[in-house]
């Protein structure tokens, strides 16, 4: 994720009830439950919830506690897990936002290989507001609408810019690349396994 441009960060809020939810300072056991927990309650209270204002919050999850505190929490466990994919619907959404410009270019670039994909996508015109919008649409889904189908949102964004950045020169365009194919395959996996009742 590129950090040309990006504003200054806030400090990440970590309150004890936080840091006890995320098994600071216990076993990797205890980690390990809590990483699930959490992602299964934030899960359920925003697919329960009938309001735009809690489905906002949810959204915003990030601002208020910073993408440390959630990486702390969920990016060890793996791609195709509750916590893995709810991770990576927030990494997503944090770099379409912050680097909109870069994302919308990177984007735009795949779309000619990825045709299928950047419909499901929906990002079109990929011009910087319309990236910075979807991102928030993409996460919206999953606590307002179909989760698989935010899941399989989110990997065609990632199959059409994986694309684009091959596209593009220099070996870190294709590392990250490299990366957004696994991580589009990995969403993807994860939506046929949200539909089956087995993404825990």
């Amino acid at each position: 994720m590129s950090t040309e441009n990006r504003p200054p960060r806030r400090p990440s809020l970590r309150d004890p009830a936080i840091l006890e939810l995320m098994g600071e300072g216990s076993d990797p056991i205890a980690q390990l439950h809590a990483a699930h927990e959490t992602a299964a309650v934030l899960l359920r209270v925003g697919r329960a919830a009938d309001d735009p204002s809690i489905t906002q919050r949810l959204l915003e999850l990030v601002d208020e506690i910073g993408l440390s505190t959630l990486a702390d929490l969920w990016s060890a466990r793996p791609a195709r897990t509750l916590p893995g994919a709810l991770w990576r619907l927030y990494f997503i959404r944090e770099w379409m936002r912050t680097d909109s410009t870069g994302v919308a270019r990177v984007y735009a670039a795949g779309v000619r290989f990825t045709e299928p994909n950047h419909v499901v996508a929906g990002i079109d015109p990929p011009r910087p507001d319309d990236v910075r919008r979807i991102a928030d649409d993409i996460l919206r889904g999953a606590f307002a609408g179909d989760f698989a189908v935010a899941l399989e949102r989110a990997a065609a964004f990632c199959a059409v810019t994986s694309a684009g950045s091959a596209d593009l020169d220099g070996p870190e365009a294709l590392l990250r690349a490299t990366r957004l194919q696994q991580m589009a395959a990995d969403l993807a996996a994860g939506a046929r396994l949200w539909r089956e009742g087995s993404l825990s």
